[in-house]
């Protein structure tokens, strides 16, 4: 049997047959990744120099990829807005809400699914799939008019409400996906120990499942955050409205406000990174919580 005397591209075997090692080029995807990176970071970071560059600085024709000086009076300026901290407020108790209510049911219904078997299982999938398939756009004048007729307009809980069903479906999916590769051996050596299904559920499926219920919060949060069409519709008083709709007010018959519009957006991205980075630190030790038995 003949054994290589050289290693590297090209090598030598006791034989005397030269002959070269596969060598895996991977710069030509490393540039590419660099160059998607920079496309797709460009847009925040003009934003970012735009909320700090001086309004002069911002309409002038000669435009620098940094600013000449940085100034905070963007931001000041942003959040003297009226109704700044009232829509803010709005903000946080929609979002959270419409959080908390689609991660809770969602995980229950994800459960149910992906652990028991019951009449209607694969078409319940199924309408959950095409649901997210339907334009919420297409359901603005149905859902205007249900929630006149129970008196949820111009209120947060009419806001809540439509938000926590747009994102359940998706919620449930993603959970589904990943209770079902939780072995449900961990379970049941739980139950053999003494625990209820219920405990069981609790002390080994929901730790193993960080990571989905990261990956759903954060995509409940984006979109409750983030939404502006039904807010706008259903809401009715300035001091209610999210920062979403707080945005229009820097656009007005004189133009625009480019320097506290960035700011303001600035602003509005912050909570979810902020939230994003805060819940990423609990993904890795979810992972094995719930199947050390201790």
């Amino acid at each position: 049997m003949s054994t290589a005397v050289k290693s590297g591209p090209a090598a030598t075997d006791s034989a005397g047959v030269t002959y070269r090692t596969p060598k895996k080029n991977r710069s030509g995807w490393n540039v590419l990744g660099i160059v998607v990176t920079v496309l797709m970071g460009f847009p925040v970071y003009w934003m970012i120099i735009t909320a700090l560059r001086p309004s002069q600085e911002i309409l002038s024709y000669h435009q620098k990829l940094y600013p000449s000086s940085v100034t905070f009076s963007q931001f000041k300026r942003a959040m003297d807005m009226p109704n700044f901290w009232d829509n803010v407020k709005s903000s946080v108790i929609i979002s959270a809400f419409s959080v908390v209510i689609a991660i809770g049911i969602g995980l229950l219904a994800a459960y149910a699914i992906g652990r028991f078997k019951f009449w209607g299982r694969r078409g319940l999938i199924i309408a959950l799939l095409v649901i997210q398939l339907i334009p919420a756009t297409s359901m603005l004048i149905p859902i205007y008019i249900q929630l006149n007729k129970m008196g949820g307009l111009n209120e947060y809980w009419g806001v809540i409400v439509v938000y926590a069903a747009s994102t359940l479906p998706f919620a449930v999916w993603m959970l589904r996906g990943f209770i079902v590769n939780i072995p449900k051996e961990l379970e049941e050596s739980a139950m053999v120990d003494g625990c209820s299904q219920m405990t069981a559920f609790r002390r080994v499926v929901l730790p193993l499942l960080a990571p989905g219920l990261v990956a759903a919060s954060i995509y409940a949060l984006m979109t409750a955050w983030n939404e502006y069409l039904f807010a706008y519709v259903i809401l009715q008083d300035n001091d209610k409205y999210t920062l979403s709709i707080w945005l229009l007010k820097f656009t007005g018959q004189r133009g625009t406000d480019y320097g506290a519009l960035m700011a303001g957006s600035i602003l509005i991205a912050l909570p979810v990174v902020i939230f994003f980075l805060f819940v990423q630190r609990k993904v890795a030790s979810g992972l094995t919580a719930g199947a050390v038995k201790g």
